[in-house]
């Protein structure tokens, strides 16, 4: 395993990536599943493409892979097909309403930690053709603390995690904050509360988890927003059409939109390594 990890390691490590043209990566993740991750990373992908940026969600979701289903549009190819070599990168993309790019996770991503040297040197090889492809490759990770989810946190180094006010998700939000701290590595966490009564909920929601990060991780834990408990979410997903399409001016889908703004603003704090770095730091972790 560890010769496979250096390998790779000097696979990605001798690839050029313009910078002038890096795809910037971010993976969304939760405590606990139900809190409405892979919505938000739907509609957060969908506004941030009405800003003029191109998207490409990843659903790295093992097991319960959704994305092509909240968008209503089956896909025929998945990683899995492009694991066994049967489809290229370019094949399995699939294109959504609004003209969102997505990558469905299907059954593939149960054989990734299974990947022989070869085959994981061509999902590398694979996926780092997206660099400059897309502005945003934004992967929808598991909820929880499984090893998969924490390995694409840790490679990716910039994380949204989504809670809602309920005290079971805060616990479980937190827990995967102090598991990644623990582990002696430094991810640019950014908060989003779901499923707030109100503003005020938001607010408090969020600053009780800051405050315990901070006294607790000494972890700095910038707030993205609030998305405001809406009953249009429910009739899109059943509808099968992501929020701020089917309902644009619903309180849901302005809350998103206001993220969106609000994460296009911000000043980065760190620097950017694309997905050449990301491969780096995922190889290392999956040896």
């Amino acid at each position: 395993m560890n010769d496979q990890a250096e390998a790779l390691r000097q696979l990605v490590q001798t690839r050029e990536f313009p910078r002038s043209s890096a795809t910037r990566i971010v993976t969304v993740t939760s405590g606990k599943g139900g809190v409405g991750k892979s919505n938000f990373s739907l509609n957060f992908a969908m506004a941030l493409q009405k800003r003029g940026h191109s998207v490409l969600v990843f659903d790295a979701d093992i097991g319960m892979a959704n994305i092509d289903v909240l968008l209503g549009t089956p896909a025929p190819y998945n990683l899995f097909h492009l694991l066994k070599r049967e489809k290229t990168i370019w094949d399995i993309i699939q294109t959504g309403p609004g003209g969102l790019q997505f990558i469905a996770g299907g059954s593939g991503f149960q054989e990734l930690v299974r990947l022989s040297d070869e085959e994981l040197e061509y999902f590398a090889e694979q996926v780092a053709l997206l660099n400059g492809h897309v502005d945003f490759l934004l992967f929808d990770t598991g909820a929880g603390l499984s090893k998969q989810t924490l390995r694409f946190i840790l490679a990716a180094e910039e994380t949204i995690v989504v809670t809602t006010p309920e005290p079971t998700s805060i616990t479980d939000a937190y827990a995967l904050m102090k598991m990644v701290k623990t582990m002696g590595n430094e991810v640019a966490f950014r908060l989003v509360v779901n499923r707030v009564g109100d503003d005020r909920e938001g607010r408090q929601t969020a600053d009780n988890i800051r405050q315990v990060a901070a006294k607790y991780l000494g972890m700095e834990l910038p707030v993205l927003g609030f998305i405001p408990d809406d009953a249009n979410v429910s009739k899109a997903v059943k509808r099968q059409i992501p929020l701020t399409a089917a309902f644009p001016d619903s309180a849901a889908a302005r809350g998103i939109d206001l993220i969106a703004s609000r994460f296009l603003l911000e000043e980065r704090k760190r620097r950017d390594r694309g997905i050449s770095g990301f491969f780096q730091r995922m190889k290392r972790l999956w040896s």
